[in-house]
């Protein structure tokens, strides 16, 4: 893997995060980072961060953001068209955080495989809780920031990842990784920026059994 060119999928969560610097260890070099956006191109999807935070994100990781606006019906074009753009400028390989859901790998390998891009998944099949001791170990710092009600309390909106946090988790028999959409998370500190995102929490939102977080960057 030294040295390969990689275009890394990017929610700005924690899982994303982890298979990045996965990915940097292993020695790859990253080229791109790819975010999908709501149509609007102003929220991203799933983790509904605005574009600057994830542009803040970017630039702290030193390397170029590109993004796809896109509903559910057209998320799979607009993902292969990004890949396809990846390819003509000479990425060869796409980073992913998938951990042990079998078909979100599968349709990785389908999308990228229509792109000629060959993906990598640096936390397949590991522990889930073992990925989550090694981010923290490594001084990774995630929120959370969209909780799925009907998986879990609300009240876990804003809390900070620590192994305090896992464990009480675990304890109500959640998942601490939320790798089935419990919640969603957004990295603001790590090995992988040269500084803190510097972000501010406000208001937290609800929608159709989702509580949101809303997540600004400092002026």
């Amino acid at each position: 893997m030294k040295k390969q060119p990689f275009v890394a999928s990017w929610s700005g969560g924690k899982d994303s995060a982890m298979a990045y610097y996965r990915a940097i260890q292993l020695g790859m070099t990253p080229k791109r980072l790819l975010t999908m956006f709501q149509e609007d191109e102003e929220v991203s999807k799933s983790h509904a961060l605005p574009l600057n935070v994830v542009q803040a994100q970017a630039e702290r990781m030193g390397v170029p953001l590109m993004i796809r606006g896109a509903g559910w019906d057209d998320y799979e074009a607009k993902f292969i068209d990004a890949m396809d753009e990846c390819r003509e400028d000479g990425i060869t390989h796409g980073v992913f955080g998938d951990i042990d859901l079998q078909g979100h790998l599968e349709w990785v390998q389908k999308t990228c495989a229509k792109s000629d891009i060959v993906p990598i998944h640096p936390l397949w099949q590991e522990p889930r809780r073992s990925i989550l001791e090694e981010l923290l170990t490594v001084g990774f710092e995630a929120v959370i920031v969209v909780v799925n009600t009907n998986m879990m309390p609300a009240k876990y909106i804003g809390r900070t990842f620590t192994r305090h946090l896992m464990d009480e988790l675990e304890a109500l028999g959640i998942d601490s990784c939320g790798e089935n959409g419990e919640f969603h998370t957004v990295v603001i500190d790590g090995p992988i920026f040269s500084s803190r995102v510097p972000v501010t929490f406000g208001n937290v939102r609800e929608n159709e059994g989702y509580v949101f977080l809303t997540v600004s960057l400092e002026a």
